[in-house]
């Protein structure tokens, strides 16, 4: 990139970043630990749905679903729309329980219902499913950043120095909006990015029919007329049957990915504290349930969106000669390349600022929320000079993981990290449940092996059954770690009725 392009693109970096830095400053006066952690419980919910729009679609997703459909047209649908089933559940099952107990960190319901070992157990669970995966999801966007520094200062500082710097500047910013309003900030900023990836995606639809001389009606034609690029003979709009994959063999089978998008949902929005804590911070139930109804809605039409210009970006590679023409070498690269290389540096500021308010929120939904876990289920402390040295170790975290994945530079551990992050969802989905819907305790001390002990269950059945029936379980893997935790469960339970929560 020549220096004149990332002059421009520097300029609209800092532009956006004072625009967020004023709005952190007006949200957070007067904030107080309270705000910090819980938001006072006084944000309006059409606030809390919009804004955790932002949270819900990471940098990754802002990238990886668009170019997904190239390899598999709109198989993640169906699944999107099992989440909506999943906000129910969430809306009717989990938020009574949080409200009637009172609750700041959702983990302390474990503590409360089956012992001191649970309750660390869930919130470890936790913190490394948000370490592992809020990291690997920061290094994409680092790695996607990178292509934007000119080549004279790359060679200067050196490809690791280059990444050490990207990480740093992001980390350290993050950190200092979130430093003193905590999820009340979080929350109105959340407003603020969540509008500006959607418009990223709206420009970028509008300059691709510019580009390509269709209009509205023409853009609907020519994407329902499309080939894909994968299958050859698969239309992006056509019949409904060639819109999912209804191959059981398939882990992206419509069934199992209806199914899997509700538990993927009730796990890692129900019982993640970096959603929750936006949830809690409603005035009241009533006003957390709309909030839920109002999110799984506006959810579903923002990932057809994503998907609509999907497909658009499929029908431009194809146009412009296909993935080797362009230089694209995986689906990842589709967006960023067309949107940066050539549509010009409008677009590709459009692009960078898309990235940057889908990335912030979910960064800093997990380093507020980590710092909450950590500071109220393991520490048992509210102190605000403690909070803000945890506020700042978990950034130091965040930095090392990032570097190490920048140094190995391998897909297959990146990979690795979004397995594990995963599996840990299982077990709390198991222990939480098994609470909630069975009346007996119990033994407190086996709770930590039973969380160690169904992941790698899990692994085993799922290599036998590629091995033996050529059947993948694909997100179904959550429910199976779920079942096989609630199983445990029972298996350690004793008799004596559980306390009254």
């Amino acid at each position: 990139m020549d220096n004149n392009t990332f002059l421009w693109f520097l300029l609209a970096f800092v532009a956006y970043t004072t625009l967020l830095f004023a709005i952190s400053a007006i949200t957070s006066r007067k904030s107080s630990t309270a705000s910090f952690f819980g938001g006072e419980r006084k944000t309006p919910w059409p606030i809390v749905a919009y804004g955790m729009i932002g949270s819900s679609i990471s940098g990754v997703s802002f990238i990886s679903v668009p170019g997904n459909v190239w390899v598999q047209n709109f198989f993640y649908m169906p699944m999107v729309l099992g989440f909506i089933v999943g906000y129910v559940v969430i809306a009717h099952v989990l938020l009574p329980l949080y409200y009637r107990m009172g609750l700041t960190s959702i983990y302390t319901y474990l503590g409360e219902r089956f012992g001191r070992k649970t309750h660390i157990t869930g919130t470890v669970t936790f913190m490394v499913s948000r370490l592992l995966g809020a990291a690997a999801r920061l290094f994409v966007v680092v790695v996607v950043l990178y292509t934007f520094i000119p080549a004279g200062m790359i060679e200067a500082l050196g490809s690791t120095g280059t990444y050490a710097l990207i990480s740093a500047v992001f980390l350290v910013l993050l950190y200092l909006y979130t430093y003193k309003g905590g999820v009340k900030t979080i929350i109105w900023t959340d407003v603020l990015q969540t509008t500006f990836m959607l418009l990223a995606v709206g420009l970028t639809i509008y300059f691709i029919c510019r580009d390509l001389g269709w209009s509205f009606g023409g853009m609907i034609s020519e994407v329902g007329s499309a080939v894909n690029g994968n299958q050859g003979s698969v239309g992006y709009g056509r019949a409904f049957t060639d819109w999912f994959d209804w191959d059981y063999g398939h882990g992206t089978n419509a069934v199992k990915q209806f199914i899997s998008g509700i538990f993927v949902t009730i796990a890692m929005t129900g019982l993640d504290q970096a959603m929750m804590q936006k949830n809690l911070a409603c005035k009241n139930l009533a006003a957390a349930q709309k909030n839920m109804y109002t999110t799984s809605l506006i959810i579903l039409a923002v990932n057809l969106f994503f998907m609509l210009l999907g497909a658009l970006l499929c029908v431009y590679a194809s146009r412009m000669g296909g993935f080797e023409a362009l230089g694209i070498s995986k689906t990842d690269e589709l967006f960023p390349i067309i949107a940066s290389r050539y549509l010009g540096t409008g677009v590709g500021i459009i692009f960078l600022i898309g990235l940057i308010s889908a990335s912030y929120p979910s960064a800093g939904a997990a380093l507020t929320s980590l710092t909450t876990s950590f500071c109220l289920d393991y520490l048992g402390s509210k102190q605000e000079k403690t909070r803000r040295m945890v506020q700042a170790g978990v950034a130091v975290v965040f930095f090392a993981i990032i570097m190490v994945l920048c140094i190995v530079s391998s897909d297959a551990v990146i990979n690795l990290i979004y397995k594990l992050a995963s599996y840990t969802y299982g077990p709390l989905l198991g222990i939480f449940f098994y609470g909630i819907l069975s009346r007996r305790n119990v033994r407190d001390w086996a709770v930590p092996y039973i969380a160690v002990a169904s992941p790698l269950l899990c692994i085993a059945i799922n290599q036998g059954l590629r091995g033996l029936f050529n059947f993948d379980l694909g997100f179904s893997l959550l429910i199976v770690n779920a079942l096989l935790t609630f199983a445990l469960m029972h298996a350690f339970s004793l008799k004596a009725d559980r306390k009254t929560l």
